[in-house]
């Protein structure tokens, strides 16, 4: 819940705001929760205020403990003053503390000092607290001196609270509008309704276009949470594998990243950046002019229309900073039938190793690898595969990875997963938003020894049907599917395609789970797969499947089978040097484009045997050539005999004549 060292929020709002379902949601990550309640029971003949308290209680999950202050108003401050650093505090709310503190049957001796000592115990609190109190200053004035005496104390209350959280945000319509600190709030690519405040670790905020709308940044629950190391593979000078055998690695961790910080309120209908409507059509109609033999780029020109309108130029340049997300998160049940025991945790570790296929390809091309751990999915066809808490916690947790990303400089995203069940989690996800049915989707199982398992094909079928049917009346909202069908490798990259999307930064999916995200991120962002590439659909059924609803078209058609992530390495290279063509190369001659090396169109004189003198004047009468060097001769004159074809003469000393 802290964001760049912020653990102190205070949250207000009006009746009905929804101040305390935000407040609910900034904690919703954190392991255990003290939800501190401060208003008394109430008259028990008001079965509205019971009702009402009711519906708090049945919010609150079912690990969070309760604890009441209401008998003794000076007792909150003792209980934020207790907490140690590894606590979660909900209080909720002031205004029930206030009432309590001006009851005549609590009233302290000076209720001034207890505001003060409340406001010094969250100034200096070791734990993580989120306040709710409600925002009376903006109605009427109050006819009645009780009423008056009410405000005026919460109004004291809320404004020494204030200054001594780190973070203030007020809640209108159940939109949250962040007020301190003011000073940290960014031009970011999002929607209004959708308050995503991005901040890198520099500090140094993106270039926005002028039409985007600046909004304030947000705490977030995901904030204190590191980001997985990224790696820097490096190739070998001289491969050898005698140098694999004995643990050498083609990369090492680098330092651990900074936080980054995305307070987020992720929901349907976001609107982010789309690219660039222009420069596409425009780079694509430039390759027709270029000084290429033959019939040009081919099929490949969509990858020079789609870079042109990510970079927003017609003359895109090659992706030199690219960054690979693998996504490690198992799926049990019937979802992983087939799938090795451990597999896919070798995978990983080989990964952050440096070793194995997709650490060589990444070090082959330069580019960076982030293996993310995402969250284990139960067993679909039993239960949900994600909690809804977590399931906000993974798609901020995707945002934060492609924010930190764009903030680093990293040009294109390479998105691929490796955890076991994948491929069953996709396929339901495709059926519940595409009407596929599982049997069509699901790929053959092949076994570590290249052998096809349909037994296992048929259990992995069997869990998406019975996954389908438990959840037949379930809504099929994109959170709702994540949670119920996708589970945590899903969620995570759905998150990193709209992070992504709102910082204007291209995805190149790999896999599966890519093409699942998309399929989710329609819902929330219908924006992001304008900005994801599809390199080899690899045979899959359900990349087909999925990039046909998509809009994407493979670029190439090789049915690589090297590994999410790294079939889309394996073709980098090749849409690194279309990119490098469409930008170094000239215009043709014809359209005006530069000529260089133009023969000058003189016929050259023969060079003759010998040394070549000047040519006579027209019309002379030319000499004898003799034995000795010829002469050019004048145009239009008759040449005449060259003198004696035989041996020539030698004089008495032998030396040649003449």
């Amino acid at each position: 819940m802290s964001v760049d060292g912020w653990k102190t929020v205070l949250v207000l709002g009006g009746i009905r705001s929804g101040k305390s379902e935000f407040a609910e949601s900034l904690v919703a990550d954190a392991p255990t929760v003290r939800y501190v309640a401060t208003a008394a029971a109430g008259d028990p003949e008001d079965t509205e205020w019971a009702a009402r308290l009711a519906a708090h209680r049945e919010r609150r999950p079912g690990g969070w403990t309760t604890e009441e202050t209401a008998a003794d108003p000076r007792r909150l401050a003792d209980v934020l003053a207790a907490a140690g650093p590894n606590e979660t505090l909900l209080v909720d709310d002031l205004g029930g503390w206030v009432t309590v503190l001006l009851d005549p049957a609590h009233q302290p001796a000076d209720d001034v000092a207890t505001v003060a000592e409340l406001a010094a115990a969250v100034r200096d609190t070791e734990a993580r607290v989120v306040l709710v109190s409600p925002e009376v200053g903006l109605s009427l004035v109050p006819t009645t001196p009780l009423g008056r005496a009410f405000t005026d104390a919460l109004g004291a209350a809320n404004r020494a609270v204030a200054n001594a959280c780190d973070a203030v945000a007020l809640v209108v319509a159940g939109q949250p509008v962040w007020l301190k600190p003011a000073a940290a709030a960014r031009a970011v690519d999002v929607p209004a309704q959708a308050r995503p405040a991005v901040r890198g670790a520099t500090g140094t905020p993106p270039t926005v276009p002028e039409a985007q709308p600046s909004l304030p940044e947000s705490p977030t629950p995901e904030a204190h949470t590191p980001l997985p190391d990224v790696l820097t593979p490096e190739a070998p000078a001289v491969p050898a594998p005698a140098a694999q055998a004995d643990g050498t690695t083609w990369a090492a961790p680098t330092m651990a990243l900074p936080m980054v910080a995305t307070g987020l309120v992720i929901q349907p209908g976001m609107e982010l950046p789309m690219p660039d409507e222009y420069a596409g059509p425009q780079a694509v109609d430039r390759l027709g002019t270029l000084d290429v033999p033959g019939a040009g780029f081919g099929a490949l020109a969509r990858v020079v229309g789609f870079a042109a309108a990510t970079q927003g130029t017609p003359t895109p340049v090659p992706w030199s900073a690219v960054r690979v997300l693998l996504l490690h998160g198992d799926h049990t049940g019937g979802a992983a039938a087939g799938a090795p025991p451990g597999e896919s945790s070798r995978l990983a570790r080989q990964a952050r190793a440096g070793r194995g296929t997709l650490a060589r390809l990444a070090a082959e091309i330069g580019a960076s690898l982030q293996v993310v751990d995402a969250p284990s999915s139960a067993p679909m066809e039993q239960e949900p595969a994600l909690g809804a808490a977590a399931v906000e916690s993974a798609l901020r947790y995707g945002w934060r990875l492609a924010e930190e990303a764009a903030d680093a400089g990293v040009q294109l995203l390479v998105l691929g997963a490796c955890g076991a069940g994948t491929e069953a989690a996709a396929a339901a996800v495709l059926a519940a938003t595409a009407g596929a049915e599982a049997p069509a989707v699901l790929g053959r199982v092949v076994t570590a020894d290249g052998e096809i398992d349909d037994a296992a094909w048929m259990v992995r079928c069997a869990a998406v049907r019975d996954a389908l049917h438990r959840t037949r009346r379930s809504p099929r909202d994109a959170k709702d599917v994540l949670a119920e069908l996708g589970g945590g490798d899903v969620a995570v990259a759905t998150g990193v395609l709209l992070g992504a999307t709102a910082r204007r930064l291209p995805v190149m999916l790999d896999g599966p789970v890519g093409l699942a995200a998309g399929m989710i991120s329609r819902d929330l962002a219908g924006q992001a797969r304008h900005w994801c590439l599809l390199a080899d659909h690899g045979g899959h059924p359900a990349i087909r499947l999925a990039a046909d609803v998509l809009g994407l078209t493979p670029l190439l058609d090789l049915r690589l089978g090297l590994g999410e992530g790294a079939n889309a390495l394996a073709a980098l290279p090749l849409l690194r040097s279309v990119l490098s063509l469409a930008a170094g190369l000239p215009t043709h001659p014809r359209l005006g484009g530069p000529d260089v090396d133009e023969p000058d169109f003189t016929e050259p004189e023969p060079a003759g045997p010998g040394p070549t003198t000047t040519s006579e004047p027209d019309f002379a009468e030319p000499e004898p050539a003799g034995p000795g060097p010829t002469t050019t001769e004048p145009d239009f004159t008759e040449p005449e005999p060259a003198g004696p074809t035989g041996p020539p003469e030698r004089d008495p000393s032998g030396r040649r004549a003449g």
